[in-house]
């Protein structure tokens, strides 16, 4: 594109040297007024030929010979640049959509953002730190032009359309994160999303509190207000700062890569029917348990050391990453 942009400049600096050039010299020459001077340059670089304002004179038609040669010359290669610029252009919309639905077709599994504003980056960005696969879905061209500068998986479409949800492969996708403009629209698409695809994990952002239970009937598993979150936070700060702090270190990792994970434990596991104690997590691996999500959807905050893990559990953990990556290899290995 910076290329593109370039050639149009220099278009634009060619064609302008040209008329400029021109104008002077018929005023210096044939002591033209500015706009007969003009005129006559762009008469005869345009190959109108409406013929002289006035008899020239013979130094005025050698300039104007030269004139002709190279402003003609000029404004067929502008013509050419121009032409194989929009060419050019087409070719790339054309080609990037074709490359861009290929990769989405052979996506399995993946996030759906709908909507590239303040907090759909956010969610991307998110997604791609935790080295998620996820496409950007928005009907603002600067949006998607700025996600797919950035690395980014991106369709310029209405969101809110079904045949737009199954291009993006709502059928093979983990979640879908809506982010549109309003509630209304967030509410569309959850009611759409939820009907392709019923296994699907829904999220959505709503700027009014009363929309929340609307979304939740709707089908959405999690919905978030980020304005009212953000000042519950701004509070929080002031009044517990070293609460917030420890969020802050847990979420951010400002000072040390510590994060907190979900893993579930799989019926190949050695561990199943382990005790927490029995397993050594903390000792061995580093890693804390914090809540221990059962099978049956019950959460158990802090969980006992002689609490038994099963298959479909998720546990809640937090710990450095070599920590949760070997939690996770023995949750889901299966012994020797």
């Amino acid at each position: 594109m910076d290329r593109l942009a370039r050639r149009l400049v220099r278009i634009a600096i060619a064609l302008g040297v040209t008329l400029a050039g021109g104008t002077a010299g018929f005023m210096l020459i044939e002591h033209y007024s500015l706009f007969d001077a003009f005129y006559m340059t762009l008469t005869t670089v345009t190959t109108v030929g409406s013929g002289e304002i006035r008899p020239l004179s013979h130094v005025g038609r050698i300039f104007n010979a030269f004139l002709i040669f190279f402003g003609v010359i000029v404004m067929l290669l502008a013509i050419g640049a121009m032409t194989q610029t929009i060419i050019e252009l087409e070719l790339n919309q054309f080609f990037g959509k074709r490359r861009i639905k290929k990769m989405i077709e052979k996506l399995q599994g993946h996030y759906i953002v709908c909507g590239f504003g303040r907090v759909g980056r956010g969610a991307a960005d998110e997604l791609r730190m935790q080295g998620a696969t996820f496409v950007i879905v928005d009907n603002n061209e600067e949006k998607v032009e700025r996600a797919i500068k950035e690395g980014m998986l991106a369709v310029l479409a209405d969101a809110s359309r079904d045949e737009v949800l199954r291009e993006v492969g709502i059928d093979r996708a983990k979640g879908l994160i809506a982010t549109l403009a309003s509630d209304a629209d967030n509410l569309f698409l959850i009611l759409s999303a939820r009907t392709l695809n019923s296994k699907i994990q829904l999220s959505a952002r709503i700027a009014e509190q009363a929309s929340e239970e609307k979304l939740r009937r709707a089908g959405a598993d999690f919905v978030f207000a980020p304005y009212n979150s953000t000042g519950h936070r701004m509070a929080q700060a002031l009044l517990k700062p070293h609460v917030q702090q420890f969020i802050d270190f847990t979420t951010t990792n400002l000072d040390v890569k510590v994060n907190i994970e979900q893993v579930r434990v799989s019926a190949r596991s050695a561990y199943v029917d382990s005790t927490i104690a029995g397993m050594q997590i903390r000792s061995e691996m580093g890693v804390i348990v914090l809540a221990i999500r059962k099978a049956d959807g019950k959460m158990l905050f802090n969980p006992p050391s002689d609490t038994r893990i099963a298959v479909g559990d998720h546990l809640i953990v937090m710990g450095q990453e070599e920590g949760l990556q070997k939690l996770e290899s023995a949750l889901n290995e299966a012994s020797v």
